[in-house]
């Protein structure tokens, strides 16, 4: 039986990896901010796949809450086997109308948080000689626009850097870069989804399943749906200067409101 750890594990893309996961057998050690939330998952996932669900409180946008985590993961008697760094959020609003301390603050858990806790995991991986290592960014990654899409652009980045670090030591990591996914995420932000078309929303569900596939098959960036595959190709070869221009008036079209 394997662990798996995943941030921000009671909604959307977290959520889906936890039923996944449980599903497939794996113990689970649940992170997020609300203990009610997590208890309630822990034991849903529990009684509905017999596994055990470990509950562990933190805010990741502080450095309590990381270390909380981060031992965790360095826990040699209790092992992970699989961290997915999934918390985060997005600010609305344009650079410089959004209040720097929730800039810094989302840059503590996109940023500091996913290397650290990345860190500690793949440290005790690396000794055990196994291991995976699932980071969330975001097709935003590729186009410049925005705090948001830059914090993702480092997860990429660094994701793809570690694992050549790493490669032949049997630890795998991988940055997946979803498109809208029908989450909690634009809600809590407060930002409005009525202009976004149809067509280029998400089922978390299906995204899980295309992201562990990609994860096996050892890709270092996974774009778990062709619509946006074909989107990001057209990306790499739109000169910057245009795609810029055409990000910001598609992100003014269907972005916040």
């Amino acid at each position: 039986m394997t662990t798996a750890l995943i941030t921000g594990s009671t909604a959307g893309i977290g959520a889906a990896f936890a039923r996944r996961l449980a599903a497939d057998g794996h113990d689970l050690v649940l992170v997020a901010r609300d203990t009610e939330r997590l208890t309630e998952q822990a034991t849903e996932l529990h009684d509905r796949h017999g596994i055990e669900a470990e509950v562990l409180t933190a805010d990741l946008a502080t450095d309590e809450g990381i270390e909380t985590v981060a031992s965790r993961l360095g826990d040699r008697k209790n092992p992970v086997d699989l961290l997915v760094n999934n918390a985060g959020f997005g600010n609305k609003g344009r650079y410089l109308d959004v209040d720097m301390a929730d800039e810094l603050r989302m840059l503590k858990v996109h940023v500091e948080a996913v290397l650290r806790l990345t860190s500690a995991a793949t440290a005790a991986m690396r000794e055990r000689g196994r291991g995976g290592v699932v980071n969330v960014a975001s097709v935003a990654a590729f186009v410049p626009r925005g705090t948001y899409g830059a914090s993702k652009a480092w997860v990429v980045q660094f994701t793809q850097g570690a694992a050549r670090d790493l490669a032949g030591s049997g630890v795998r990591l991988m940055a997946l870069c979803p498109g809208f996914v029908r989450t909690e995420f634009h809600q809590r932000a407060g930002m409005g989804t009525d202009n976004i078309p149809g067509w280029m929303w998400l089922d978390a569900d299906k995204l899980v399943a295309a992201a562990i596939a990609d994860l096996a098959r050892g890709r270092t960036v996974s774009i778990p749906d062709p619509r946006y595959k074909a989107l990001m190709g057209l990306v790499k070869v739109t000169p910057r200067g245009l795609l810029g221009g055409v990000a910001s008036k598609t992100g003014r079209k269907y972005g916040p409101r």
